[in-house]
Parts: structure tokens; sequence; C-alpha cells
């Protein structure tokens, strides 16, 4: 996360050292194949924050001054204190403290910080600025990611009204020098006019190379006031009891996030309520009026197929029309023939669109997403979050994107270590600051194929 060069080569050096005997530096060099300027300059670093202690002479050289288990990464950094710092998605599978403790980091770095990331929330806390990179060229705004976004927005707005303007005008005058160039009385007004014609000009609206998919999730049925009951649900999996007599009930305007650290308590409660898993104890009852889709978070057996995208989408459509499809799949950004790729061959953000093309097509009033913003982009994040904000049904999701989470649910419930919950009707930033336990629990767990990934 923060292993620039410098760090590296930090680390290194206190590798090298770890024996507890006086070396030089160019043995340090020689030890860790290490470049003989940049170790100088980092040794006399390390000397001077107290890390290393020095013996002058001929058979003198660097030995630790602390002891290795005393000496922390954030420390070792401020020591080094890097011109720049290069961050490549540096909020990837951390818990919301390390993401907090990040943000506090990098506002107060005094040098440049520049950094790669799909977390809005992240980059609207810590960025001044955006480097806006379309057709292979960078642009550089002023101020955070919002504030780009939006004013962005408005230049293209202020661009289009003022090219209609425009527009109007050159009408006016062809119509005016149409109608009296044969006069010889309004000759003159007509040669002016020409003259004014020939000097306006659009203005060039290049359209962004950055496509947006288009999400809309529209229920064919409006859902009823009994919408789900889950009455004692428990589950063990491995010895282990993920859910322990949970107990609650959706209401028709819920947005339930689940959050906390038991991501596992998550994926097998979605699991149960999607009908995939069944619970060893209690029950739950969805209302006849409700409809579900589920998006999980692990669909490695739903790819695993030769099928076409197209075929496979078609079986969930009352409309059996390949054309109608296509159409979804058109939203989506598969164009031309990316609609009939073969299942197996897509890639992550592929599949996801996949997925929400699916829940489109089947229009249920209940959505149940499980990590849907893995693997997405930016703009395809942001599509997510407006349609799960504009949809008029029931959601039920778990989402590490801060602000999908804050502007989308509108209840909180947190799954503890033990399998037991905590449940709050509030959004997530409410839900944190009345509770300081609360935040203390947001710890995430990574798996390996997650470690994999990065």
């Amino acid at each position: 996360m923060l292993f620039t060069k410098e760090c590296d080569y930090a680390i290194r050096i206190m590798r090298a050292l770890s024996s507890g005997e006086l070396i030089s530096v160019s043995r340090i060099c020689e030890m860790e194949h290490l470049p003989s300027a940049m170790t100088y300059k980092i040794t006399r670093k390390l000397e001077k924050s107290g890390f290393l202690k020095s013996c002058r002479g001929t058979n003198g050289g660097y030995a630790l001054n602390l002891k290795l288990a005393e000496i922390s990464l954030y420390d070792l950094c401020a020591a080094i204190d890097p011109d720049i710092l290069l961050l490549d998605e540096p909020t990837n599978h951390l818990d919301l403290d390390a993401i907090n403790w990040l943000e506090e980091f990098l506002i107060n770095f005094e040098n440049t910080v520049i950094v790669v990331s799909h977390d809005r929330y992240f980059l609207n806390k810590v960025c001044t600025n955006i480097a806006d990179m379309d057709y292979g060229k960078i642009q550089l705004y002023a101020g955070n990611y919002d504030f780009w976004y939006e004013s962005s927005q408005l230049l293209v707005r202020q661009m289009k009204e003022a090219n209609k303007k425009k527009e109007e005008k050159i009408k006016e005058l062809q119509e005016f020098i149409s109608r009296f160039s044969a006069n010889a009385s309004k000759s003159k007004q007509a040669t002016s006019r020409k003259r004014a014609l020939e000097k306006i000009q659009l203005d060039d609206i290049r359209p962004s190379s950055r496509k947006y998919p288009y999400i809309d999730f529209r229920p064919n049925r409006e859902i009823g006031n009994e919408v789900l009951t889950v009455d004692g649900i428990s589950k063990t999996i491995d010895g282990v009891k993920v859910l322990d007599n949970i107990s609650f009930i959706v209401g028709h305007d819920d947005k339930i996030a689940f959050v906390g650290g038991n991501e596992l308590a998550k994926t097998t409660l979605f699991k149960i309520l999607a009908g995939e898993m069944e619970p060893d104890e209690g029950s739950y009852k969805w209302g006849v009026t409700t409809s579900q889709s589920y998006f999980p978070k692990d669909n490695t057996a739903i790819f695993d197929s030769d099928e076409l995208i197209v075929d496979w989408l078609t079986q969930y459509s009352e409309i059996k029309d390949a054309t109608y499809v296509r159409g979804f799949l058109g939203r989506m950004l598969f164009a031309g023939e990316d609609g009939v790729k073969k299942m197996r061959v897509l890639s992550g953000g592929e599949k996801v669109r996949v997925l929400l093309s699916r829940m489109m097509i089947m229009g249920s009033n209940v959505l149940i997403f499980d990590e849907p913003t893995d693997h997405l982009d930016m703009e395809s994040i942001t599509a997510l979050n407006n349609g799960m904000i504009k949809f008029p049904g029931v959601i039920l999701f778990a989402c590490r994107d801060h602000q999908v989470v804050q502007t989308t649910a509108n209840r909180i419930i947190e799954f503890l270590p033990d399998g037991s919950m905590v449940d709050k009707v509030s959004t997530y930033d409410e839900y944190l600051e009345s509770d300081v336990m609360a935040r203390k629990r947001q710890v995430y767990n990574t798996t390996a194929d997650e470690e994999a990934d990065d």
C-alpha cells in the first residue's frame, strides 16, 4: 500500500542489518542488490530518525538501534519521507478503520500523492486535484472527484446551451439572407449578415470516451406490505457457528446494508434467502407479492459454460426474443458481436454486467446483492449506485464501497463475530457516529482469492 521504492529499500536495509553486526553501506548494497547513492541517502535518514546507529572508521558501518519488533511501517514511512507516493487501488480489501487511517495519513502527508482508485468516497476525502484521462490525454482539474464530475457535466451542458443559441442565430441570419439577398434596398444588410454568419462557429463538443452503462431496475409488480420474515435462523459451517438465532422483519421501504467483518455470515444468509442453502435451525418466509433476484459474490459456477450470453439471459426473460434481450446487453455496453460471446471467456467486469442484466430482465421487486461493485470500473459503479437509489423496491446488500452504502441504505444490520447481529434504522454514517464500537468492528477478512487479484 505505502511501499514506495524508498520504503522498499529501507526495509531491505533493515533486513541486511538484522544480524546485529556493523555492516558498511557498500556491503549492504552487495547483500540486497541496491544502488549505492540511494542506499547512502536512506541510511542517513534512518540514522537521523534513530532507527540506525553508526560507527565511523575503517571497520565501521551501520547497525540497528532498535529491535525490529519495535519498528512499525508507519514510523518507517515517516522516517523516509518520500517525495512522491504512488498508490494503485490502496483501499482494496481494507477495513473501515484502515481506510480512515490511510485518509488521515495522506491528508497530512506534506509531499505529493498520486493515487488511482475506484473508491469515490476516498478520492473526495484525499484528493485536491483530479487528472482526467480521456482520448489518451490528461487534463488536470482543481478539486475532489465530486467537484470534477459536477463541473465537467456542467461544462458540457453550458456548451450545448451555447451551441443551441448559436444555431438559432444561424437560422435567423440564413432566413434573412435568403429572403433579402436579391432586394437592392436590403443588399447591404444581407451582406452584413453574411459576414456575421461566417464568424459564428459552433463549439466542438467531443463526447467523453468513458462509457456509462444504463442500469435501471424496474419491478414488474409493486411490492406489498409483507416482504420477508426471518425467524431464528442458525447455520454452522466447518464447525463454526456463522449465524446464531438471526431474526428480523423486512418492510416494503427497506434498503438494508449488511455490514461487519463476518463476511461469511452475510454470504451465508444471502444464499439461504435465495434458496441455495438450508439453515440448520429457524425459518424464513417471503411475502406472496415478492419476487427475488440474487447477485452472488462467487459466480464461478454460473460462467463455467460455453453457452452464449444472449442465450443464457433469454431463459430469465418473459419475452423469449433474442433482439429484446440484446437490448439489455446493449445498455450494459455489450455492443455488436459482444452480445454473442461465450460465458466462459468473459472478464470479471463483463461477468458482473451480465448478472446485472439478468436482474434487470427479471423485473423482481426484491434485489439481493453480495459485493456487486467488485471488478467494476468507476463509471459502472456510479451507474449501479444510481440504479440502486432509484429502485422502488426492497434491497438487501453487502458492499465495501462506502458511498454506495451511505447513499443507498436506510437501515443497517451488522453481523458480529459470534454470529449475532445489531439492527438499526439509520444511514451508514449515522450508524458509525452513534456507536464507537460499531466502527471498531468494521474489519473485513480477505480471502486467498482476493489476495491473488491484487
